[in-house]
């Protein structure tokens, strides 16, 4: 396999929601789904999210735990895995925490057209690489994550990168803390949003557990091939 073993984590809502319809992040899990997220960032080479998750939560990716830091350490590693950004147009702002917070490696895909300054101007902050013309293709950026070395690699979203990754053959399991909360709105994003698949073409799951956690449900899945 040349791309990374890739799981899709996230916590969602009893009716399937990540964030409101203002694309506003809520609290949906608790202290023990934190940890056990942050004990997936740490055994991770990479975590991943696409542009509209730095737009509007302007995440850091960090590892929180210092024990979890120091394991990393002391195994060779930065404190932190790597941390990418799926960015087609190169609209990350070069003050995002993800620049600021935490040591590591911060790789930006872009594709080919988007707009050299920005270009540039993130390759002060991170690796750069290009992919796709208009687009990121996002097989050929996994390829190329595979070759610097990224094996086993974490995405947490948001709605419209799960959908690439999944429409587009690359994921392998998914890990879903359903939260004791509703949403709602039309336009709110679910798990995955995208142009979606039809009747004839879903993409079927197998369980390989489902564990309560606090008060939501912990649902994990491996992906299986199209039907």
């Amino acid at each position: 396999m040349n791309r990374p073993f890739t799981f899709i984590n996230s916590a969602m809502s009893a009716d399937g929601k990540i964030s409101t319809w203002q694309r506003k992040q809520v609290r949906i899990s608790g202290a023990i789904d934190f940890d056990r997220v942050d004990e997936l960032r740490a055994t991770s080479d990479a975590v991943m999210v696409g542009i509209g998750t730095v737009l509007a939560d302007d995440p850091s990716l960090t590892v929180k735990s210092a024990q979890r830091k120091a394991e990393r350490k002391a195994r060779g590693l930065f404190e932190n895995p790597a941390r990418i950004i799926i960015d087609s147009h190169a609209r990350t702002p070069i003050d995002a925490d993800i620049f600021k917070k935490g040591e590591g490696q911060r790789i930006v895909v872009v594709c080919s057209s988007a707009p050299s300054k920005s270009v540039e101007a993130l390759k002060e902050k991170a690796i750069v690489i290009i992919s796709g013309d208009t687009s990121v293709d996002l097989p050929d950026a996994m390829k190329q994550l595979h070759e610097l070395g990224i094996k086993r690699l974490m995405v947490e979203g948001g709605a419209t990168l799960n959908w690439g990754m999944l429409s587009s053959g690359l994921v392998d399991e998914i890990y879903t803390f359903v939260g004791n909360i509703i949403i709602g709105g039309q336009v709110a994003p679910t798990l995955v949003d995208g142009e979606g698949f039809t009747d004839a073409s879903t993409l079927p799951l197998e369980m390989i557990s489902a564990e309560k956690i606090e008060a939501g449900l912990l649902l994990m899945w491996k992906v299986l091939n199209f039907q």
